[in-house]
């Protein structure tokens, strides 16, 4: 239970880690969620409170299309809340692919056998006996709230003329060249050096020429030649 990183494979091979959300960040987004479902309830209220009977039917039927959708929306929209966008949370399959409206649908109406007895007792409860954190809607649906961690900025190619490698390289050794390339910015003159000279035998070359080499050949590779 304490660890909450998990790993999941996509159907093309990629792998994904995922940071299982727990029940007090759920709890502070659930709260923000209210206050913001209440600012409505109240801005619809206000108004059709002048239109007498009908507009009490109305405000009704109005508030129970909030209550109900407003998840669904907001999850099919954008993958989570407001209040969810707000403390970083978002919603996925268990598969880690992004939420379906049957899914969210599913999840959100069950919110009502999560309420009971009380206050969402019975969804905390699920929430801590299994080590995904899923309350009862998420187990039937098969969703996580996982954190909406930020995509890692790359850093740019240096920019120098493509040049095909001397030899054949293998999916590893072009991995390794496109990195070396990204990490170039973060590294010192010395330390450029230093790890260039380790393929001196691929480049024939040493000193800065090995390292604008290198980057020659990553140019090449990031082209998709």
């Amino acid at each position: 239970m304490l660890d909450t990183s998990r790993r999941y494979e996509t159907p093309e091979g990629i792998a994904l880690g995922l940071r299982i959300a727990g029940p007090v960040v759920r709890s502070c987004a659930w709260a923000i969620d209210m206050l913001i479902r209440a600012g409505l309830y109240l801005a619809i209220a206000i108004p059709f409170s002048f239109l007498g009977g009908l507009g009490f039917g109305l405000s009704l039927v109005v508030f129970f299309l909030i209550e109900w959708f407003y998840p669904v929306f907001f999850e099919l929209r954008q993958g989570a809340t407001p209040g969810k966008k707000a403390m970083g949370l978002e919603v996925i399959q268990d598969n880690g692919t992004p939420v379906s409206w049957s899914a969210s649908l599913l999840r959100n109406l069950l919110r009502a056998a999560d309420f009971l007895p009380f206050l969402y007792a019975a969804g905390l409860a699920s929430m801590l006996l299994n080590r995904n954190f899923q309350r009862l809607g998420d187990l039937a649906a098969g969703t996580l709230v996982v954190y909406r961690d930020k995509a890692t900025q790359r850093h740019e190619l240096p920019e120098v003329p493509p040049v095909h490698p001397p030899q054949p390289l293998t999916r590893e050794e072009q991995r390794t060249l496109l990195a070396f390339a990204e990490r170039t910015p973060l590294l010192t003159a010395e330390r450029q050096v230093e790890l260039a000279e380790i393929l001196t035998g691929l480049s024939g070359r040493q000193g800065t020429a090995a390292v604008t080499e290198l980057h020659a050949y990553a140019s090449w590779l990031a082209q998709g030649r």
